[in-house]
């Protein structure tokens, strides 16, 4: 098993912070590889360019100004999200990531001349986790539609394998959380990452708020 995580916040030492500890302390004790892809502290460029809309579709090509993260993305056979949920959806860098770096030929097949609509390509992919953060309760969230959650476990869910498993935390009401609540919700996404991983429950390490 070979994980990518990608995570995306500002700062460090947030609670999505500590979520992403909970999330690799779930896989050291199960011993699995895996590489962090921090957008921010790696200065990703989120911003699709004329340049790169310019060879989009050209599959020899359109990896090459992404093509440290083309490289991790094949090298994973399981995908992880952390990141907060802002204004209902991705923050702006991840948006972005995802337009830069699921490029045709990588992330989707293009339709051709047998197929009228995209196909996976992202089928080394067999496990999905998603954990965020949403400042809404949980029936504002979902009143609004959730499109954050919709765009990663429908959009990109659909062009990992067809059995890919799938994984989802969400703690909502940030603004008003207490460290009880925190605490409970680090307790359920490394009991979420045990699933989805296959590994046996154990008591993960206390992180700070």
């Amino acid at each position: 098993m070979r994980a990518l995580i990608v995570f995306c916040h500002p700062k460090q030492d947030s609670f999505t912070g500590s979520v992403l500890a909970t999330v690799r302390d779930r896989l050291d004790a199960a011993g699995v590889e895996y590489r962090v892809r921090d957008l921010y502290r790696s200065n990703f460029a989120p911003v699709l360019t004329a340049g790169e809309m310019d060879i989009y579709l050209d599959e020899s090509v359109n990896t090459g100004p992404v093509a440290a993260d083309v490289e991790d993305l094949r090298w994973a056979d399981t995908l992880i999200f952390v990141y907060p949920t802002w204004w209902y959806g991705l923050p702006a860098m991840l948006k972005g990531w995802l337009d830069r770096v699921l490029v045709p030929g990588v992330a989707f097949l293009m339709p051709d001349g047998e197929n009228k609509d995209i196909r996976p390509g992202l089928t080394n992919i067999t496990r999905l986790g998603v954990f965020t953060t949403c400042g809404a309760s949980w029936w504002l969230t979902r009143f609004i539609g959730a499109p954050g959650k919709r765009t990663l476990l429908r959009g990109v869910r659909l062009i990992c394998a067809r059995t890919c498993k799938t994984t989802y935390a969400a703690h909502h009401l940030m603004d008003s959380s207490s460290d009880a609540s925190r605490k409970a919700h680090l307790r359920k996404v490394a009991a979420r990452m045990d699933r989805l991983i296959g590994a046996p429950r154990a008591a993960p390490r206390e992180q700070t708020a």
